[in-house]
């Protein structure tokens, strides 16, 4: 790592992919490597372990060095005072060592953070709020998709917190609506608007069983009243839940990433009812779609290292 001290090594561990990237540098994010292979993760914990050993390999080939830190983005987080795995839905994972088994296999030192940490982190430092607003100091990044996450980036750097869980705002209470959550809560963001509880809210007021992707296009097409009431659902709790955000963090820029964020109306119907809640009279924050789509991933986890 001497040799060429500012390239950024990263790995995206993903359910179904390990990705990894190395990028020229923090100031020059230039792509130099690319590559990724199957997680596998049915095959269990100590699979995994080796495809993510196997990619780093893959890296190590191309670049022609052993770097003595690497990036990592992993499906839920590491508790900061146990070492261990929490709230991954790779379920494999959870209870696990994984900073401490990896940095012993890769013979390197690992920062870690989750993937909704990543997203934020890496339109931050090289995706849309950096091409928009440069000067932007608060970044707030949302994942609403099969779930509903949050990371929070101050000058560059992903807040991680005490307990490894800055920016989880899909498990604040929103309405009781959503009913339980596997958290063991009940109510939570993730539960009244992410894709899955969508479709589920759909189904409960219409009886038919439709995707999210199904329930836009009724929507647009003006003649289905469940998918307008679940539009409504969706962007009146969107700017709810995030005004709180909002409020505690006045961030310079909020970011969109995940499926559900593709839906239009949340830049519009949903930025109403963000600004109808905060505690200002008006609002200035820009909510903006992200640059990056599914490169975000690998992207933030190699910043992490920077």
């Amino acid at each position: 790592m001497n040799d060429l001290p500012k390239h950024l090594w990263g790995i995206d561990l993903g359910g179904t992919k390990v990705e990894g990237a190395v990028l020229k540098s923090a100031q020059e994010p230039e792509v130099l490597f690319r590559d990724r292979l199957p997680t596998e993760s049915h095959l269990g914990y100590d699979h995994i372990l080796g495809q993510i050993k196997k990619v780093v390999d893959k890296m190590e080939t191309a670049m022609k060095y052993k770097p003595g830190k690497i990036g990592v983005g992993t499906p839920g987080t590491l508790d900061p005072q146990l070492g261990t795995m929490k709230n991954c839905n790779t379920t494999s994972l959870n209870g696990r060592t994984l900073k401490t088994d990896l940095e012993k296999l890769l013979g390197a030192k690992l920062y870690m953070a989750n993937d909704a940490n990543c997203f934020a982190l890496a339109e931050a430092n090289m995706g849309i709020a950096k091409e928009k607003y440069p000067q932007a100091k608060v970044v707030f990044g949302v994942i609403m998709g099969t779930g509903v996450g949050g990371g929070v980036v101050v000058d560059g750097k992903v807040i991680n917190g005490l307990q490894g869980i800055g920016g989880e705002w899909g498990h604040n209470f929103l309405d009781e609506s959503g009913g339980p959550c596997y958290c063991g809560k009940s109510g939570c963001v993730e539960q009244v608007f992410s894709g899955p509880a969508l479709e589920k809210y759909y189904k409960a007021i219409s009886g038919e069983t439709k995707n999210m992707k199904e329930i836009y296009q009724r929507f647009l097409s003006q003649n289905d009243e469940f998918a307008k009431k679940t539009m409504e659902r969706l962007t009146h709790f969107f700017g709810l839940a995030l005004s709180v955000v909002v409020n505690i963090l006045d961030p310079d820029v909020v970011v969109i990433g995940g499926g559900v964020g593709n839906i239009d109306l949340i830049y519009t119907e949903g930025v109403n009812s963000l600004q109808k809640y905060i505690f200002n009279n008006r609002l200035d924050t820009p909510v903006l779609r992200p640059k990056l789509g599914d490169s975000a991933g690998v992207f933030g986890a190699a910043f992490l290292a920077a």
